[in-house]
């Protein structure tokens, strides 16, 4: 099992602050559960969390990377990990994405993802990769350098820089449409759609038990991979984790 998730509910200059996040690691569970031991800590100490929030993630993100690579320069091993996190402060909702985990949200009653899998075989990701001097080759699936099946994740020395852990963010507006968010591993979503998933937590009447039912499904149906899940349910004006 490589896979670890975090969940943190406080308060920051009287600012009510929820964060959520899901790191599946690969080639080791070290790069994993490093980050749900500092990702967010760093996230909350950056000076701009609260004015300019996105700001604050990405640049919090790649600093946790070069923190994680630097702690582990002795090492010989080389893993890493995805990591698909959500941060609600000030009536607003911030998804950032590195790898292949996922978030989608229930909107209105319809399905969204917030985030889009770094793929190797993304002609964006792809193109980066390609004039950053690295080279994607099809390896049972796509991949950089022949070894990973993702375009970023934080730690992987040997292939940065080519696999990098900038996040992509999306901003959302938490109002009324917003029903729920669905955070989890690939484990999750090689074997549940989108719509599916959104649907399904809806069943529950407690988010807990509708990540258990999700995760179950998946296991059911064959997938082989670890599978972690996190349902944020929204209820007007607050939000139950």
């Amino acid at each position: 099992m490589e896979d670890f998730y975090d969940v943190k509910l406080t308060e920051i200059d009287g600012h009510a602050v929820s964060l959520f996040g899901v790191f599946d690691g690969h080639g080791g569970s070290r790069a994993a559960e490093y980050l749900k031991e500092h990702l967010f800590e760093n996230l909350m100490k950056h000076p701009k969390f609260l004015t300019d929030t996105k700001l604050a993630i990405s640049e919090t993100y790649q600093k946790t990377d070069a923190d994680f690579l630097e702690s582990e320069s002795s090492a010989f091993r080389d893993d890493g990990s995805t990591a698909s996190t959500a941060v609600l402060v000030g009536g607003h909702l911030y998804v950032a994405n590195v790898g292949d985990s996922r978030a989608v949200i229930s909107k209105a009653g319809k399905a969204r993802a917030l985030s889009v899998d770094h793929k190797p075989n993304r002609s964006d990701e792809r193109k980066r990769i390609e004039n950053a001097g690295g080279v994607v080759i099809w390896a049972g699936t796509w991949r950089v350098g022949g070894v990973l099946a993702m375009s970023r994740a934080f730690g992987n020395r040997l292939l940065k820089p080519f696999v990098v852990a900038e996040p992509e963010i999306q901003e959302e507006l938490i109002n009324g449409e917003l029903e729920s968010l669905v955070l989890a591993s690939d484990g999750l979503w090689d074997a549940v759609e989108n719509e599916e998933a959104v649907s399904l937590a809806k069943t529950e009447d407690v988010p807990e038990s509708a990540a258990r039912k999700l995760t179950e499904i998946a296991y059911s149906r064959g997938s082989a991979d670890n599978i972690t899940c996190i349902v944020v349910q929204f209820h007007h004006d607050k939000i139950a984790g």
